[in-house]
Formats: structure tokens, sequence, C-alpha cells
């Protein structure tokens, strides 16, 4: 069960702001799972979510399969915008788990929040630019937006020191997804760090769009993984409705595996949008299966994705010094859960 709300912009404090936010896959990945509901006092939960594939794709087949109810869980979901307001709403109480991209990770590796779950490979980041600019030595001196803190600030670094520039070599401008969005399209910015489908709106006003860099330019060296996040006070007071919530998760991520066209689909109508448009932002980024989840994880693998992304966010200056994975990926846990 799911309470399904909208937080547009800034994040609100207080239990009073918690109460204004509010306005099955085959087989069960933990024993009992179906009796749950039915044996176990109900634990609420605040879950907030970005609202594309990668965002909500978990969430709206939970809902609609009944994972949360499987696992005695109601579930309030409230929408932001972005990852980095959501790591502000965990540390406030106002949420218990959100879903980050991988320009957000920083901020668990400083301690905010902590990853208990690897959600998707992102390829859908990009950095454009208006027609008529056709490289990042181009952007010299000229206007790019980008939202800080996010996968749109960190492919935009990326492709900036791949030039051998960095962001003071531009005029940056700080704004919302959907002010991008708009000030694209107008032209009252040269180029941006931004993501599908997010694009795919300023595509149909610019269609001559220019895309300078992508995810799959620093894949050898940078992974853009997604991830849920979970509030420190949660993962240290309450391990039942950790430990629930991942249950619920894992039992979503078989079912998106096994059916993508409904997981597309459910994911179209819990944000209601068009399912083509839902389909085109999936294609942009990489599904992977629950096994491949686990494996990823015993076997190194997502340490390794960690370990690479802790290096850019030192050399980027959003890190002091390195961090071990271990200190913010809860993966023994995720794991765990399925036990």
């Amino acid at each position: 069960m799911r309470k399904h709300t909208t937080l547009a912009g800034t994040v609100a404090l207080g239990v009073t702001a918690a109460l204004a936010l509010g306005g099955c896959a085959s087989g069960s990945t933990s024993a009992g799972s179906e009796q749950a509901g039915a044996e176990e006092e109900v634990i609420s939960v605040n879950f907030g979510y970005i609202p594309d594939f990668n965002g909500t794709s978990l969430l709206a087949i939970a809902d609609d399969q009944g994972y949360w109810e499987d696992h005695g869980l109601e579930v309030e979901t409230p929408s932001f915008t972005n990852g980095p307001l959501q790591i502000q709403a965990l540390g406030t109480g106002d949420l218990d788990f959100g879903y980050i991209g991988p320009g957000a990770f920083w901020l668990p590796a400083s301690g905010e929040a902590k990853i208990i779950a690897m959600n998707t490979l992102g390829q859908s980041d990009r950095v454009v630019a208006q027609p008529g600019i056709d490289s990042i030595e181009e952007l010299a001196g000229k206007t790019v937006a980008v939202p800080e803190g996010t996968s749109g600030d960190m492919i935009l670094t990326l492709a900036l020191a791949e030039a051998g520039m960095t962001k003071d070599d531009v005029e940056l401008v700080p704004m919302e997804p959907s002010a991008i969005v708009a000030a694209l399209s107008s032209g009252q910015v040269d180029a941006a760090g931004l993501w599908y489908p997010a694009l795919a709106t300023v595509k149909e006003q610019v269609p001559d769009l220019v895309e300078l860099a992508e995810n799959s330019d620093f894949e050898d060296t940078v992974a853009f993984p997604t991830a849920f996040v979970a509030g420190n006070d949660v993962l240290e007071n309450e391990p039942e409705k950790v430990e629930r919530v991942l249950q619920a998760l894992r039992d979503a991520m078989v079912f998106r595996y096994e059916n993508p066209e409904e997981a597309i689909a459910l994911t179209a109508a819990y944000n209601a949008l068009a399912e083509e448009d839902v389909a085109a932002d999936a294609s942009n980024n990489k599904v992977l299966s629950l096994e491949e989840l686990d494996s990823l994880t015993l076997d190194g693998t997502v340490d390794s994705w960690l370990n690479g992304m802790v290096d850019y966010f030192v050399e980027s200056g959003k890190l002091s010094e390195p961090v071990e994975p271990a200190e913010f990926y809860t993966g023994e846990m995720f794991v765990e859960a399925g036990e």
C-alpha cells in the first residue's frame, strides 16, 4: 500500500512538513513474505523517488504487485526533482528512504546517508549545446546550466576535464532540471549537463541540439550506477524496517527484469506519462537482474564502481579524502535480505 505525493522543489522540515508531503514478481526473495503483512505489525515508510524510469520503476511495481503489503509495509512516496533534496530530507527525518543518481553519491560517501541497494547503470546523461557549438572546447566563456550535485554536474565535470578545462572556463549557471529544459528550449543558455527524458522535451523545441558528451565516453574509468539510500537513523534504529524494504525491492527487481514492457507501463501510469516516453527513457539505462546485483556486490565489482566514483569526487572537490565503499554501501545487508 502506498500514498503517492509530489515535492517539486524545496524540502520543508519537521513533522508539519512530513504531513504536507503526504497528501509480485515470480517468486519472493524471502521466506514467508506472503504472510508477512498478516503476521507482523505494519510499518509506515516514507520513500522518496524521482519520476523517471530509474527512480520510479521499482516503486511502481511494488505498489501494483502488492509487495509493500506482502512485507507488512504502508508506504508514502513523495516525488522529488533530484537526489540531493532527498538526502536532505533523510537527514531531517522527513524521509526514511530515497533514490539517487550517480551525481549524488558523494553525499552518502560523506556520511549523510547510506546506499542500501544498487539499482541500474545509467546511460542517460549528456552534455548538450545549442546548434553551432560542436565541441567541449567551444564552451569556453559560454553559459552552461547544470543541476548541482547531480549526474548532469558529474558528466559536465568529466567532459571538461577530458578537454583540459574546468568549470572556471565556462559561465556556470546552477539551475533545477525543469528550469534548464526551459532555458535550453528558449536559447537562454548555450549548453547544459542534463539527462533523458528531460532532454527529449528540449529536442522537441531544439531538434538540432548537439550532444557533446555521454556516459559511455567515460565508462572505462567511471560507472554511473543509480541507487537507493536510507537515513543513518533508520539504519541504526529500525533494522526491521530496512530489511522489509529491501525484501520488497528485491521482489520488484525480479519482476522488472522478467517483465520489462510491463515495468515500463506501470512506471508510465505511476507518473502519468506516455508509455513511449518512458520506454525511450528506459532504453538509455541498463537494468540489472537480482542475481547480477547480488553477484556484483559479492565479487567486489560494485566496490570498484564506488572507488572510481570516490576518486572522481575527490578530484572534483566534493570529497576531501577517499572513503572506503564499506563505509557507505551496506551491500551485505542487501544480499542477506534475500536469504
